[in-house]
C-alpha cells in the first residue's frame, strides 16, 4: 500500500511538472510558432506552401529591381589569397619575407603594408579558425626560410627548389610544398571554416529574415547565407562560367565523380531563394546538402592527388612532392566540415595525417597505399 501511495505521488509530481510547461506551437516552420513554447499543443497552422522561381544565377533582387546580394567582404578575402600565394610562388626565383606574408595575412594598413594591389578593410586573419591562426603562421616562417636556398636542389633534409618539366616548386627540408600548404590551409581554416560552421551555422540560419538591415536591401540571414556563397568561390552563372580558384575551381574537378557542380551550385540558388521566400525546410535541405558535398570534394580531391603521387613515385619527385602537399592539405581541410554532418572525426583526420610522417620524401607506395585506404573507408 504504501509503494503504490508512492508511486502516484511522484506521477501526480511528474504530472504537475509537465503540466507547468509552457504550452504552444513547437514547429518553427509552422505559421505561428512560438520560440517560447516547450511543450506542443497540437496548434500549429501553416500557411499554404509558396511556389516560388529559383534562378539559374545567383542573382536576386527586390520588387525595385535593386540586387539583394552583397558578399564583397568574401571576395576581397579571396583576391588576398590569390596575391598571397602569387608572392609566395616567388620563393622558387628569389628569397621571400615572412613578415610580408604575416602583414597580408592580417592586411596591415588595409593594403598588406603595402603588398596587395588594392586596399580593403577585409582581414583573412580575423576570419581564421583561431586555433589554426599560429599554424599558419609557422608555414610563412617555413616558405621564407626554405627560400633562402632556393638556388639550392631541394633533398631529403634540404630545403631548395625541384623541378618536373617547366615547373619548378620550392619544398622544406621535409619535402612540403609550402605555398600549397598556405593556399589549402587558409582555403579550409577560412573559407571553409566560415562557410559552413559560421554562416550555415545554426546561430546565423536563425537570424532575423523579416526585417531589412539598415540602409541595404537584404535581411541578415539573406546576407549570411550570400556570405557562404561568397567563399565558395565562383561566378554568378557557375558552371556555366568556369571558376577559376579555390573551392570553386575544385568543385569543377570532382564534377564527374560527384555531380558537384549541379549540387553545389543547385542547391546555394535553392536555399537562396528559400531564403527569400520564407521556405525554411527547403533552406534546410539545401544547407545539408551543400555541407555534405563541400565535404566530399575536399576528400576526392585529396584522392585525386595520392593517386598522382604514386603514379610519380619514382621518377618525378617534383610532382611526387607538390601533390603530396596539395592531398596532405585536402585531408586536413576535412576537420572543418561541420560536425552535424563530418564523415572523419578530428582525431581520425589526424590519425591520417600522421601516416605521412611528418616527411614526404620517407613515404612510400604502402603508405601512400594506407592513407587512401583510411580515406576511402569513409567516403
Amino acid at each position: 500500500m504504501k509503494n503504490f501511495i508512492y508511486l502516484f505521488a511522484i506521477s501526480a509530481l511528474i504530472t504537475t511538472v509537465i503540466s507547468c510547461k509552457k504550452k504552444g506551437c513547437t514547429d518553427p516552420n509552422a505559421a505561428n510558432y512560438n520560440s517560447k513554447a516547450k511543450k506542443d499543443d497540437g496548434s500549429c497552422t501553416y500557411d499554404p506552401t509558396p511556389t516560388y522561381a529559383v534562378p539559374t544565377t545567383y542573382t536576386f533582387t527586390n520588387s525595385n529591381g535593386e540586387s539583394t546580394v552583397d558578399y564583397a567582404g568574401q571576395t576581397d578575402r579571396i583576391n588576398q589569397l590569390i596575391e598571397m600565394i602569387q608572392y609566395a610562388d616567388l620563393g622558387t626565383t628569389q628569397v621571400i619575407s615572412a613578415q610580408a606574408l604575416r602583414d597580408m595575412f592580417a592586411n596591415t594598413n588595409g593594403n598588406g603594408n603595402g603588398n596587395f594591389s588594392f586596399t580593403s578593410t577585409r582581414k583573412l586573419q580575423d576570419k581564421c579558425f583561431s586555433l589554426d591562426t599560429a599554424m599558419i603562421i609557422a608555414h610563412f616562417t617555413n616558405i621564407a626560410n626554405a627560400s633562402n636556398s632556393y638556388m639550392t636542389t631541394a633533398a631529403n633534409g634540404q630545403a631548395g627548389t625541384i623541378t618536373s618539366g617547366s615547373s619548378t616548386y620550392l619544398v622544406d627540408a621535409n619535402g612540403f610544398d609550402e605555398a600549397e600548404m598556405i593556399e589549402k590551409s587558409v582555403m579550409g581554416a577560412v573559407f571553409m571554416y566560415q562557410a559552413l560552421n559560421v554562416y550555415l551555422g545554426s546561430t546565423n540560419m536563425n537570424a532575423d529574415n523579416t526585417t531589412l538591415v539598415a540602409g541595404k536591401t537584404y535581411t541578415n540571414m539573406e546576407h549570411y547565407w550570400d556570405e557562404a556563397f561568397g567563399y565558395f568561390a565562383v561566378p554568378t552563372n557557375f558552371p556555366t562560367a568556369p571558376a577559376f580558384a579555390f573551392w570553386g575551381k575544385y568543385c569543377n574537378s570532382q564534377n564527374t565523380n560527384l555531380n558537384s557542380n549541379e549540387v553545389m551550385m543547385g542547391n546555394f540558388l535553392k536555399g537562396r531563394a528559400a531564403i527569400s521566400n520564407k521556405v525554411i525546410t527547403d533552406r534546410d535541405a539545401a544547407i545539408v546538402k551543400i555541407k555534405e558535398m563541400w565535404e566530399k570534394i575536399a576528400a576526392y580531391q585529396a584522392m585525386k592527388y595520392l593517386d598522382q603521387a604514386a603514379a610519380n613515385y619514382g621518377t618525378d619527385q617534383a610532382k611526387y612532392l607538390h601533390v603530396l602537399s596539395e592531398a596532405y592539405g585536402f585531408i586536413y581541410s576535412l576537420r572543418f566540415a561541420p560536425l552535424e554532418t563530418r564523415k572523419m572525426s578530428n582525431s581520425e583526420v589526424d590519425s591520417v595525417l600522421a601516416q605521412f610522417n611528418g616527411n614526404l620524401w620517407t613515404l612510400t607506395l604502402n603508405d601512400i597505399s594506407s592513407i587512401k585506404a583510411a580515406i576511402d573507408q569513409k567516403y
